[in-house]
């Protein structure tokens, strides 16, 4: 019998803590900024129907990095909190640090557990409050560290360099318009040349305490983007990007096994034991059922021969039962 390999715990967290990093650093990055009237979030995201940035309650929002499964899990899962909690005691009860707290325990159960692989995803927790100073931004990480974070905060993709630009340009108690132009710069800047993204491609939310309706979260829409921006130049869309394919593309059925795509399902000349969408075994062709073999029908017995007629004569009549209670038939002498 073979012994398994020892791995020691803490390379065990380091090659968890790696994977999930690299994992983070394929996807673009997000930036959470604190303006005059609120917290607003800038990302480069082509795709309409999947947000990063998203409404939590009231007062919260929700921006992440990373697999979209796994944080939009995330997403539900502090939606349902929230609601829950409300309803339960009363709305001033949900709390931006209650909802960092609780994803701060699910990233960490999952991150220390060997059983499952870490998420892959970084998460802004962001609520307003009636001043400036009231205000609260949380980064969580993928082991379910929590970081206060205060002006600005930037995760994913090229972190270092948007951040780099940003202490540069960020200037405190700005309005909406200028904060936007910095992060979009920001966004666009690069260690090589800068790029000016497209309007198209930016997903643009805030939570604005000047709003008269309790729930503070607004999306900013691509022609109020294009009217705040103005000119800058020729547009030019980011490369296509690993997030891209996992976020929104289904299964491929290439021909060809791409180990590089998690959702091939095809293995060269294998085939997958399960679905990698659905997660269901492959459904094997109906079987027929066996079938018999013909069985010959049944031969009668030979009948007993009898004597024949002599020609012209008619054929003797069979001999028949004796009646019940009747005499016996007469013998010839001589018979027994």
């Amino acid at each position: 019998m073979s012994m398994p390999f020892y791995v020691s715990p803490e390379q065990l967290m380091k090659d968890r803590a790696d994977f999930a990093r690299k994992g983070i650093a394929r996807g673009r990055s997000v930036i959470a900024v604190q303006y005059a009237d609120g917290v607003l979030f800038v990302s480069e995201n082509p795709s309409q129907a999947l947000h990063k940035v998203s409404e939590i309650y009231d007062r919260i929002a929700f921006a992440a990095v990373g697999r979209y499964n796994e944080f939009e899990n995330l997403r539900i899962a502090g939606v349902r909190l929230a609601d829950m909690r409300g309803y339960a005691y009363d709305r001033r009860d949900v709390t931006g640090r209650g909802l960092a707290n609780a994803y701060a325990q699910t990233l960490g159960t999952i991150f220390s557990s060997g059983g499952e692989k870490p998420y892959e995803v970084e998460i802004f927790v962001a609520e307003v409050g009636d001043t400036p100073d009231a205000d609260q931004l949380y980064r969580l990480t993928y082991d379910g560290q929590v970081a206060d974070e205060h002006g600005y905060a930037v995760m994913g993709g090229a972190a270092d360099v948007v951040a780099g630009h940003l202490a540069e340009h960020y200037v405190a108690g700005a309005s909406l318009e200028e904060t936007l132009r910095v992060a979009v710069a920001a966004l666009g800047h690069s260690e090589t040349e800068d790029r000016v993204i497209p309007a198209g491609d930016l997903e643009v939310a805030a939570l604005d305490r000047t709003r008269s309706q309790p729930r503070k979260f607004v999306r900013l829409r691509e022609a109020r983007l294009t009217e705040i921006l103005g000119a800058r130049g020729n547009e030019e869309a980011d490369a296509p990007a690993p997030e891209d394919a996992l976020a929104g593309s289904g299964p491929r059925h290439s021909g060809q096994d791409d180990p590089a795509d998690p959702t091939d399902q095809v293995s060269g000349a294998t085939p997958p034991l399960e679905d990698p969408v659905t997660a269901e075994p492959p459904v094997a062709p109906p079987v027929a059922p066996p079938v018999a073999p013909p069985v010959a029908p049944p031969v009668a017995p030979p009948a007993e021969p009898t004597d024949p007629a002599a020609p012209g004569e008619p054929n003797p009549p069979a001999p028949q039962p004796p009646a019940p209670g009747a005499p016996p038939p007469p013998t010839k002498p001589g018979e027994v």
